[in-house]
């Protein structure tokens, strides 16, 4: 038996795969400590693992909806993030990861924990490096949708050119966010780094584990090396915070009339909504629909009967039951979605949600709305429309979720970590 360290910071779709995957390796026998704020212990020790604290808290960082904004926007939001969640917390992360690493045999590190490759160069402590999404993948040969950028995925003849032309200047800018960071690589005696450390520095020469769908992408000719392209890692548990009535309330909801259109907008984006509900409201009325909200918080008016609210519901308790799911193509929503079997209207908000969204409509399981288009009057009604109106959606939604149902990512990310502990 083997302990293994699992580090993580990021919103609930970048928390869930990795209790996922330390769930698969308890089943196998392992010891796993999972590494990441401390809003999250009380989820990590429920789902039965070892919790350990990882700078920076989601408290520190201020009001949930005015840091929504920042991080969302679309020009200055990757820097703030960057900015918050590594380059500020730098050395209380360091000391926190050095600290886990305790009696550790193995680490797996997620791109927003770039102090775990750090210490683990210095120590020579083994670790692996993950992604969640294609879109952190970086690739020439599939390339991703960058979001202000979309216009590179309408040139079919020089596309690949541009879109290595814009991740070098991509690089050149996180170059000059990351400089805290090479200036501990000195402090620690480790030789100066010529690669990216956020980009090409994340990818462990022992491997990467891709945690996503294969219907989403297939392993390219410029993937990192020895990139394992795994599968969805899905954890979808209530809240343990939360109370019980949830359940039988939505019981109740879905007994008294035929399927509804369920809204979810995610853990993060959810703090952008705004009048985003009152939009879905009146798209569910215009179209003579029932409609289930995921609000996140609670939602501060009287809804009609045909509409019901949740703060928060594992989205497998709905997604199935639903005529339709209208979200924000966040990876972990879009991999439930993509088993749920049912036709999906997309409302990327922002960083790898668009490239989701792209390769989902491709697909051909839904449509996309970008999310501030989804606020202007009658456009999400108008989708909505089109998506319902289109079988062709929904038999491709069901053939896509009996690929994606066979394929356990937790599973063989979990036996990849084992084979490398030999």
């Amino acid at each position: 038996m083997s302990r293994i360290l699992l580090a993580t910071l990021g919103s609930l779709g970048d928390l869930h795969p990795y209790i996922a995957v330390g769930r698969a390796l308890t089943a196998r026998g392992q010891q796993v400590r999972l590494a990441t704020s401390i809003d999250y212990r009380t989820r990590v020790e429920a789902a039965g693992l070892e919790f350990a604290p990882l700078a920076p808290s989601l408290a520190e960082l201020g009001d949930p909806e005015q840091i929504a904004r920042r991080f969302f926007d679309p020009w200055s939001g990757p820097q703030r993030l960057f900015e918050a969640m590594v380059t500020g917390p730098l050395r209380r992360a360091y000391a926190d990861v050095q600290a886990a690493v305790e009696g550790v045999a193995l680490a797996v590190s997620h791109p927003l924990t770039p102090v775990l490759p750090l210490l683990a160069e210095r120590r020579g402590l083994p670790w692996l490096s993950s992604v969640l999404a294609p879109y952190g993948l970086f690739s020439i040969t599939d390339p991703s949708l960058i979001p202000n950028f979309e216009w590179l995925q309408r040139l079919p003849r020089f596309g690949r050119w541009p879109h290595g032309a814009m991740l070098d200047l991509v690089r050149a800018l996180v170059r000059r966010w990351e400089r805290p960071l090479h200036a501990l690589r000195a402090e620690l005696g480790l030789p100066a780094a010529k690669a990216t450390l956020l980009i090409d520095g994340q990818f462990s020469p022992r491997g990467t584990l891709a945690l996503f769908d294969p219907s989403l992408a297939q392993p390219q000719p410029d993937w990192p090396a020895q990139t394992l392209l795994c599968g969805a890692a899905l954890h979808d548990a209530p809240d343990p915070q939360g109370t019980p009535e949830p359940d039988a309330a939505l019981e109740e909801f879905m007994a008294a009339g035929p399927p509804p259109v369920v809204f979810a907008l995610g853990s993060s984006a959810v703090w952008l909504a705004r009048d985003y509900w009152r939009q879905a409201i009146s798209a569910c009325k215009t179209l003579g629909v029932r409609g289930l909200l995921l609000t996140g918080t609670p939602l501060p008016y009287r809804l009609p009967t045909e509409i019901a609210a949740f703060d928060y519901l594992p989205y497998s308790h709905a997604f199935s039951r639903a005529a339709a799911i209208v979200h924000q193509a966040g990876i972990g929503t879009l991999s439930q979605a993509l088993r749920s079997g049912r036709p999906q209207l997309l409302t990327p908000a922002g960083f790898d949600q668009p490239d989701n969204a792209a390769r989902a409509a491709r697909l051909g399981v839904g449509r996309v709305l970008p999310f501030r288009s989804a606020h202007d009057d009658g456009r999400l009604a108008r989708e909505l429309r089109e998506l319902l109106a289109h079988p062709a959606y929904a038999r491709t939604a069901v053939a896509t979720a009996a690929r994606s149902r066979r394929v356990d990512g937790a599973a063989v990310a979990a036996q990849r970590i084992i084979d490398c502990l030999s």
